[in-house]
């Protein structure tokens, strides 16, 4: 791909992706709010104990193939075509079996209900197995807007038909179906954006037909073990607390905090993120390039996500309070501690596409699984000796931050890039970040609780950060504009 493509598809990408990952989270936002005012905290909580089951089962399904495909330069219709095949085949036999385990599921944390529940909740990833291949192919070829465009349309629909089934009094099983939806029409758009159709050759040759999977598996199945260990992470919360507290209410409330914290990284990671593997992908074969194209990636993603994230933790009590009401308080100051995690998630994602990038599964995959083991590890110590919840997401928050000196020094080691050169990209943007919504929060802390007080926070902290990096002549707030701005008049 020339240089000057490749620059106008990452820009393209990044604009993209910033547009339709706001838009995502903000419709995602409006519908869990509505939701929220609904349902309650122990609705929440049952459905956090069924999502790392179905998490994991779609991370078996689809097997890491989808990042093995992207870091192919030209994958063939075979190839695509063999991912189709063992994703449907590993799908389906992976939901009969958990068919089969639901009660099992259900006596483990001592609620019926979740039998029949978990029955129809893990149909999802069935639904999802038919359209990896597809999204692997627009992933791969930078199609950020069609897959835009698609993930913005499920989220309207799944949203309307969530919100209709709360008011109808379904209450988690409104939950359970929208989720449905939602996988259901990214499949269907997935097949309508991407040209790519897989054969019916497996039917007349299977084992030719996944021959090309197996010869990825080598490099996949480390993302795999990876990508699993990735959703053991995530999830601890969500298994552990119901385990701890029956009932659903602490994992609900739980569960509220983490949902805006991971869309907020949502928003700021999922641009770089669709660009990210293949543009590194591209610079793979020049040393100065590929560390010059990580270090300006990384430099964006510290610029957007440090204020993003830290300013949400300064709004977290305005805004759990007022828009999803006073029955979700506690959820307020775990938000704000999550935040700060949050902030610096989108940056460990940079540096996992990274080693991605070199070929280096079997690294990932290494970290991926030590952090796994700390987390957990940590979580059932801490409640084991009598702390609250709020020390163990401290832990968990503490532990994913000091995460990144593991990544960094990877990132030394693949492309050279020295600890002082990653410390100015991050530190000086994550400092200035702190201190202005410091300065906000005393600025505005005699106020009280109200949509004034939320909303001159937001506009003063939006005023300080680019006001000042704008009097300092930053030159990452000159890129971003003017890929904003002049990009299309170029």
């Amino acid at each position: 791909m020339p240089t000057s493509s490749l620059k106008q598809k990452t820009a393209q990408g990044l604009i993209w992706g910033g547009f339709s990952n706001g838009m995502m989270q903000l419709l995602q936002a409006v519908f869990g709010l509505w939701l929220l005012n609904i349902l309650a905290p122990e609705d929440y909580g049952k459905m956090a104990a069924l999502v790392i089951f179905s998490n994991i089962a779609s991370v078996l399904q689809e097997s890491g193939f989808t990042a093995a495909l992207a870091n192919k330069r030209e994958p063939t219709h075979e190839e695509y075509n063999a991912v189709f095949w063992f994703n449907v085949i590993v799908g389906v036999a992976l939901y009969i079996l958990l068919f089969f385990a639901a009660p099992l599921i259900a006596d483990f944390y001592e609620e019926p209900v979740l039998c029949p529940l978990a029955r129809v909740a893990f149909l999802g990833f069935v639904f999802s197995c038919f359209g990896t291949a597809q999204r692997a192919y627009l992933f791969g070829h930078l199609m950020v807007r069609q897959t835009s465009l698609m993930q913005l349309a499920s989220i309207t629909l799944s949203g309307v038909v969530g919100v209709c089934l709360a008011y109808a009094g379904f209450a988690y099983w409104g939950l359970a179906l929208q989720g449905l939806v939602y996988v259901a029409s990214v499949t269907a758009f997935a097949w309508y954006f991407s040209p790519w159709r897989p054969s019916l050759s497996v039917f007349r040759a299977p084992s030719e037909t996944l021959r090309p999977a197996w010869q990825m598996f080598g490099f996949s199945s480390k993302l795999l073990v990876n990508s699993l260990a990735f959703q053991f992470n995530n999830n601890a919360f969500g298994v552990l607390l119901n385990r701890f507290f029956p009932g659903g209410y602490i994992a609900g409330i739980y569960s509220n905090a983490r949902k805006w914290d991971d869309m907020a990284i949502a928003t700021m990671g999922g641009m770089v993120q669709g660009v990210a593997q293949p543009v590194l992908r591209e610079s793979a074969h020049d040393a100065v390039g590929i560390q010059s194209a990580f270090r300006k990636l990384l430099r964006f993603t510290c610029f957007v996500s440090f204020p993003c994230l830290l300013g949400l933790a300064l709004i977290a009590e305005d805004f759990i309070v007022l828009l999803a009401g006073e029955k979700w308080h506690e959820s307020a100051f775990l938000l704000s501690l999550l935040c700060f995690y949050g902030a610096f998630s989108p940056v460990v994602t940079l540096y996992s596409n990274l080693v991605i990038s070199r070929g280096r599964s079997t690294v990932n995959m290494t970290i991926g699984v030590l952090n796994c083991a700390f987390v957990w590890g940590g979580i059932i110590v801490l409640h084991a000796l009598g702390y609250a919840l709020t020390a163990m997401v401290a832990y968990y928050v503490l532990l994913n931050i000091a995460w990144l000196f593991v990544w960094q020094t990877c990132a030394r080691r693949l492309i050279g890039l020295r600890w002082w050169h990653a410390f100015k990209d991050i530190a000086p943007f994550f400092l200035f970040a702190l201190a202005v919504m410091v300065a906000t929060h005393y600025a505005t802390a005699a106020l009280p609780l109200s949509w004034l007080r939320l909303i001159l926070r937001i506009l003063l902290a939006v005023a300080l950060y680019l006001g000042t990096l704008r009097l300092a002549h930053a030159r990452i707030l000159s890129e971003s504009y003017h890929y904003l701005f002049h990009r299309r008049g170029k």
